[in-house]
């Protein structure tokens, strides 16, 4: 088995307009920017190198079958939050808003802590950092169902206990596939990530019969058990088919690149609106009156669209291109979030936004770890992952509570569902704003509209 050895990426500096008076000078500048233009070169060839040998299949089907699993666990939790939300508004009496920054944290901590987390699996292996994830996650909803009456509590288990295993998990999913696939990277990322997506599609329907049965303490601990029980086993089977060698946690020479600038802007804007329809439907179908078992149907179809969604994505990814594939997830968010929730005062129109936009924002996901590895290479994914998931952070932790501010600032829930629209548009600005930026990135890497990229 070759191991890969990961370099330094960096990009040639330009040569200053006035010219040294010393020739020794002159040279020193030549030969730094042609090392530098040899570094980036050579993290290429070693990308190139390791996707040559990697099977396309074999083991790297349980692995995502694995991967799979365990999404299932940490992004469905995270994507049921608004189940669990409207019933601790209802039962407990919280504001919408601060719960929102509960269920924010979770997801939020995948930022905060990507780029020490992808020293963390180059350290201890996937397997150990899957296992150490899974069990967090489980243990973090497990001791919620000890603190439903405290805000505090909620935000120190659920938040962060929970949060932590979320960031773990994440990170493993993310990096790991491209070591088995090339060919085939696009499609076994979106199977990977349409694991998350089912898994919010049950999870919806199991939350809320447990809610209505055993109440919201025991739904919590019951979470975790399931968590634990059935995410370890999956977690086990996952390995790496190379040791990842060590690196610098922060490569800074890659934002030299204009494109992975830009890029890290696109996913630092477009994590600001993925959250705030999951988070906020349940309460809109409460102000048309409907029941909750409405709202955790919504939820779950939101969640099965951004499972096909992910899946889609993924196949696009290797027919037509993972920017292309980005910009166009992007662009059907935004347009979903202007065009149909604004007019969704009935149950027709709500169901088309949550098929459109769930499967638009699972896009986003399982879209963007294949984009790095194509266009940086997969030499160098973890750090570049890390790197740009560290720049989610403000979206993740703000994106679904400025949304809760914004609508308790227009009369909140019991004001009707015209409340939501002021929040309903900011997502979609910032939506917009993001597909802007992915069409940017895209014309950078290649001006020709016709080509697979």
């Amino acid at each position: 088995m070759t191991t890969i050895t990961q370099t330094l990426p960096s990009t040639a500096i330009e040569l200053p307009t006035l010219e040294p008076h010393n020739q020794g000078e002159r040279q020193r500048n030549v030969t730094n920017t042609t090392n530098q233009g040899q570094d980036s070169d050579e993290v290429m060839q070693q990308s190139l190198l390791a996707d040559s040998e990697v099977p396309d299949g074999g083991y790297g089907w349980v692995l995502i079958f694995a991967c799979a699993v365990v999404t299932w666990w940490f992004v469905g939790a995270s994507y049921t939050w608004g189940v669990m939300q409207a019933a601790l508004v209802e039962k407990r009496g919280y504001s919408s808003s601060t719960l929102a920054f509960v269920g924010s944290l979770c997801p939020a901590c995948i930022s905060l802590l990507a780029v020490p987390n992808a020293t963390v699996i180059r350290k201890i292996g996937a397997r150990i950092t899957a296992l150490l994830g899974i069990s967090l996650l489980g243990l973090g909803s497990i001791l919620s169902g000890f603190t439903t009456h405290s805000i505090v509590g909620l935000f120190m288990t659920w938040g962060f206990v929970g949060g932590l295993g979320t960031s773990l998990c994440f990170m493993v999913v993310s990096v790991t596939p491209a070591q088995y696939f090339k060919a085939k990277r696009g499609i076994a990322n979106g199977i990977v990530y349409a694991g998350g997506g089912l898994g919010g599609t049950v999870l919806s329907f199991i939350l809320n019969a447990l809610l209505d049965n055993v109440g919201i303490a025991w739904t919590f601990r019951i979470l975790g058990f399931m968590i634990i029980i059935t995410g370890l086993p999956a977690a086990y089977l996952i390995k790496e088919r190379a040791p990842i060698r060590p690196a610098k946690m922060i490569e800074w020479s890659l934002f030299r690149d204009t494109r992975f600038t830009i890029l890290w802007l696109t996913g630092a804007i477009g994590t600001f609106p993925l959250f705030v329809p999951a988070f906020f439907l349940p309460l809109y179908t409460n102000s048309l009156n409907l029941p909750s078992s409405a709202g955790a149907g919504l939820v779950a179809a939101f969640n099965f669209s951004s499972a096909i969604g992910r899946l889609t994505c993924g196949f696009a990814c290797d027919k037509f291109g993972s920017l292309n594939t980005l910009f166009l997830s992007l662009l059907l968010s935004a347009l979903s979030l202007f065009v149909l929730w604004p007019i969704s005062s009935s149950i027709g129109p709500l169901i088309a936004f949550v098929i459109i936009n769930g499967a638009a924002n699972g896009g986003f996901f399982s879209t963007m770890p294949t984009v790095v590895g194509n266009v940086f290479g997969s030499a160098r994914v973890s750090v570049a992952v890390g790197m740009i998931v560290s720049g989610w952070l403000g979206g993740y932790l703000l994106g679904a509570p400025i949304a809760g501010y914004i609508l308790n600032a227009s009369g909140g829930e019991s004001d009707g569902v015209g409340a939501y629209r002021p929040a309903i548009f900011y997502a979609g600005s910032m939506a917009t704003a993001a597909t802007i930026l992915a069409g940017i990135v895209r014309i950078k890497v290649d001006r020709s509209l016709k080509k697979t990229v």
